[in-house]
């Protein structure tokens, strides 16, 4: 085995090489028509198939002309927020949708009720799967540490490389019921054997919901209010499926094309996800607020936080990226229908836990940014927060750790691949075979 030091010298000079011999010219992108990120010079994604699952919709045609609207965002044919708004005040609905988002349709109150049950049923991980394959060489890459968990869960399978839709549905399942455990006592570990801290390991609960079990599983006491599981319920809601054109949703249905299985095919999206260009962004958001707070002495000072604000987007202040994390996204322009409904549960969670001070700076961040960003930009294109804006704030206040934050996006996204896995399954058997043009000089 070579040594660190001597291998990593040996890289660094093979850098310079590597940067001369890869370097494509930008000029030639633009003379092929290739579009960079699968995204025209107009920002719109470059049609790559077709999807029942999900919509976003985030213009209107007017007078034959292209213009921005509210954002929206359908699962299966229904409005995301008319499904929020059809739970009850106390109702947990990530189950209830999930079924929807894989069935296709909603179920009835006996198929509910058989759905619940199994999910329930799955929560529990295989006998000592946690203490061979979770509690071995963890780190505080908990995404790394589920995509591992998730490889060694075909070991526990009998048909693993079986893709009939039945058993790949009955794996998507399984996976979407583990999931929560799998992150949670992924942090566990983590923070035993790294963070030197206790450790507590609770076991599932089959009658609570996947809200409720994250909370349980993550807390001491394993108590929990009805406002902090309904505000992490509908986080999970709005994370669980978005459209079909994502990285990591389009990274599931290339590998589910290859005939890849099942366990294989989310691992990959995992991979994907965890990127900061995808999974992470809430994460910035937060390092962002801290930053905030530290130099900000009055919340309610507009003129101060502008100030503040204008330095980081002029690279003074912050990361210097002239980034206001949280504000904006690649599709909505006018506004992020995820955000809109979000919003009611997070003022009454800060309500509930006496965070109205950082309530309100988020609100003054939130009326001042788009401004702040629009003069800079100099253009008609609107800018709103995100559903990242908040997400972090109340992953916080539910005393869910940093690590956690983008496997609680995963514990959501899984019931999304899944539903993407079985369409292109059941769509087409060809594989996906992207197009690379050669720009290779010839060499005698």
């Amino acid at each position: 085995m070579i040594e660190t030091t001597k291998m990593n010298n040996y890289t660094a000079e093979k850098e310079e090489i590597c940067r001369k011999n890869d370097m494509i010219s930008p000029r030639l992108f633009e003379e092929y028509g290739v579009n960079l990120g699968l995204r025209d010079e107009k920002g719109n994604g470059v049609l790559t198939g077709l999807t029942k699952v999900s919509k976003i919709v985030s213009s209107k045609i007017v007078n034959g002309q292209k213009e921005p609207c509210d954002g929206q965002l359908w699962y299966r044919g229904y409005r995301v927020e008319d499904l929020i708004k059809g739970l009850g005040p106390q109702e947990m609905g990530f189950e209830k949708i999930a079924y929807l988002l894989l069935m296709g349709e909603f179920p009835d109150d006996r198929e509910y009720e058989e759905f619940q049950r199994i999910i329930g049923a799955y929560r529990q991980l295989p006998s000592n799967f946690t203490r061979d394959v979770i509690m071995k060489k963890s780190g505080a890459d908990i995404m790394n540490t589920m995509t591992r968990s998730i490889l060694t869960l075909a070991s526990y399978d009998e048909n693993p490389m079986d893709t009939s839709i039945a058993n790949c549905l009955r794996q998507c399942i399984q996976l979407i019921s583990q999931f929560p455990a799998l992150a949670v006592y992924g942090y566990n570990a983590y923070n035993y054997y790294v963070n030197q801290s206790s450790m507590i390991i609770h076991n599932p609960d089959p009658q609570r919901s996947t809200a409720e079990n994250i909370l349980m599983m993550l807390r001491p006491d394993r108590q929990y209010t009805q406002v902090e599981a309904k505000t992490l319920d509908t986080a999970l809601l709005l994370h669980m499926e978005h459209g079909g054109g994502n990285n990591s949703t389009f990274t599931t249905r290339v590998v589910t094309s290859t005939g890849s299985d099942t366990y294989s095919t989310i691992a990959a999206a995992m991979s994907s996800l965890k990127g900061p260009k995808h999974g992470g962004a809430n994460i910035k958001v937060m390092e962002m607020m801290a930053d905030i707070r530290a130099h900000i002495k009055d919340y309610a000072d507009k003129e101060e936080l502008s100030a503040y604000l204008s330095k980081i987007l002029d690279g003074e202040a912050f990361d210097k990226k002239k980034l206001i994390y949280g504000m904006g996204h690649a599709v909505y322009t006018m506004s992020d229908p995820r955000e809109r409904v979000f919003k009611y549960y997070v003022e009454k969670l800060a309500e509930e836990k006496g965070r109205q001070q950082d309530m309100m700076l988020y609100q003054n961040i939130e009326d001042l940014a788009p401004v702040l960003i629009g003069n800079r930009r100099k253009s008609d294109k609107g800018v709103s927060p995100n559903v990242d804006f908040y997400s972090g704030f109340v992953y916080e206040m539910l005393g869910i750790p940093t690590e956690l934050y983008t496997a609680m996006f995963a514990v959501a996204r899984i019931v999304g691949w899944s539903a993407h896995r079985i369409e292109e399954l059941i769509c087409t058997d060809k594989i996906i075979r992207p197009a690379y043009m050669s720009v290779m000089e010839k060499r005698s």
